[in-house]
């Protein structure tokens, strides 16, 4: 993922150098460079930015007083060549503040700090009725193979010992991988459900459920144990229309 970061400077020459610096960032994307803190501040009507790194003293308006003016500001990284503006810089809630000259090195120090920053913000994807667990993967070691598995491919998982037998819907072999249950289990999402000691199955998979057993498909059944029983009856309860 990228982030779109403006560049302010009114010295070209220092502006040039930080444009350089933010293009040689894998996660930062260019969206504007200015020279003054007025000309900035059109930009940002027209386009939404992650950070700004942004000079202090500059005429007209100078950077600090530029952010305190944003009603909603991005994160700020503050570059000057005057050290006495850093406290000041940390009192905005600067993310990090470049003493020129500064090197590529302690750019990076700064990208860094705005990346962890942003990852931070950001919510926990929710898995959707359309997208949900398909979406997600797990890797497993199996024949000294470390293989991907899609979660929205696996049918129902079954326990032997200390192994455990993936089965796909994609291929007729099971994937089987020295694993315990339970830690698997604990990585599955809301439509996976331990019916049994050794068995646990994708909901969304059940065509049938006669007596104590779940039904896949005419040539699978699973049965449901005495342990498990109260729970999946619960989940039958809360999608069962009718009398």
């Amino acid at each position: 993922m990228k982030y779109r970061v403006l560049a302010i400077d009114d010295e070209p020459l220092a502006l040039r150098q930080l444009v350089s610096y933010i293009q040689k960032v894998p996660f930062l994307e260019l969206v504007g460079q200015c020279q003054s803190a007025l000309e900035a501040r059109k930009l940002l009507d027209d386009e939404p930015v992650d950070a700004i790194f942004c000079d202090i003293n500059m005429p007209d308006l100078n950077g600090m007083d530029f952010v305190k003016q944003l009603v909603a500001p991005p994160l700020i990284v503050f570059t000057t060549a005057y050290s006495e503006y850093a406290v000041e810089g940390y009192k905005v809630d600067a993310v990090d503040y470049l003493l020129k000259p500064f090197g590529l090195q302690d750019f990076m120090r700064a990208a860094n700090k705005v990346k962890s920053r942003l990852e931070a913000s950001q919510p926990a994807p929710t898995p959707t009725a359309e997208s949900g667990a398909a979406e997600d993967a797990i890797f497993v070691k199996t024949d000294y193979r470390v293989v991907k598995v899609s979660i929205g491919d696996i049918r129902y998982i079954e326990g032997m010992s200390e192994y455990l037998k993936l089965h796909l819907e994609s291929q007729p072999k099971p994937v089987i991988t020295l694993l315990a249950m339970k830690k698997l289990e604990e990585r599955l999402p809301q439509n996976f459900m331990r019916i049994h000691r050794s068995y646990i199955v994708n909901l969304d998979k059940i065509q049938e459920v006669n007596k104590n057993r779940v039904i896949l498909d005419s040539d699978t059944y699973l049965p449901i144990g005495d342990l498990y029983k109260e729970q999946f009856n619960d989940y039958l309860a809360s999608r069962f229309l009718g009398k």
